[in-house]
């Protein structure tokens, strides 16, 4: 089995286990925190009213739903994992402005009108080649949102190698300055950056509540922030 396959393969049976991912059906105080802190600061970059957006990496579709309850004019949702997008399918079911495709993030289909904007939201540090993945997107649209764990981190950098989730999925953050070559490298050009975060999932209810006090000031803190927050979103122009 490729490195490819093993992938998509353990994020299927994430799929059939949950009928989702464990990070998006968890009720858990911390899950719900850090979800709707990573969707607060995707929809201030992108604004998805009235706009045709290609959410990349679209897993059980969510976070895709969320776009097009937040006035998108159309969403179409991209995935390798076939488990995934018919979750993703039964989930919108009733929504007609939204639908979902099985494909692979190297080889994604070129709209004959470019997207208003690509959402890849937690894609690239789970990828085996991010930079040819990024050739792929840059295809899609004019603009692109990308949110990925925090490589800046040293607690994540840590987590990454002692949790075995994070090694089942080969979870590998990366600086965000990285991403910055990577998407220039394609004729992009990075116009917004946002440090953000500071629960992470699957903690204690009364830690989460304890950090969610904290976050503002740690994301309002040059330095502090590229350090402590868990992630970071930004905004590409093509």
């Amino acid at each position: 089995m490729s490195e490819r396959e093993r992938s998509i393969s353990e994020f299927n049976r994430d799929v059939e286990a949950l009928d989702g991912y464990v990070y998006t059906r968890s009720d858990k105080l911390s899950c719900r925190l850090s979800n709707a802190r990573m969707s607060d600061a995707i929809h201030a970059l992108v604004e998805p009213r009235g706009k045709r957006i290609a959410d990349v990496g679209c897993g059980d579709g969510t976070y895709s739903l969320e776009l097009a309850q937040a006035g998108a004019r159309e969403v179409v949702g991209f995935d390798a994992a076939e488990a995934a997008v018919e979750s993703a399918r039964r989930r919108a079911a009733n929504t007609s402005h939204l639908r979902f495709e099985i494909a692979d993030v190297y080889a994604l289909p070129r709209p004959d009108t470019p997207y208003d904007v690509a959402v890849v939201r937690g894609l690239l540090h789970h990828l085996y080649d991010a930079p040819r993945a990024i050739a792929s997107i840059a295809g899609l649209a004019r603009e692109v949102v990308v949110l990925e764990p925090n490589g800046y981190s040293p607690i994540l950098k840590l987590i990454e190698k002692v949790s075995p989730y994070h090694r089942e999925h080969e979870e590998k953050s990366y600086p965000p300055r990285r991403l910055d070559r990577w998407f220039e490298a394609c004729g992009g050009r990075v116009e917004q950056r946002l440090f953000i975060g500071l629960v992470p999932m699957f903690c204690p209810d009364w830690m989460a509540r304890g950090l969610k006090r904290l976050e503002p000031l740690v994301e309002a803190t040059p330095g502090l922030r590229a350090i402590g927050c868990g992630q970071y979103v930004q905004r590409i122009r093509l």
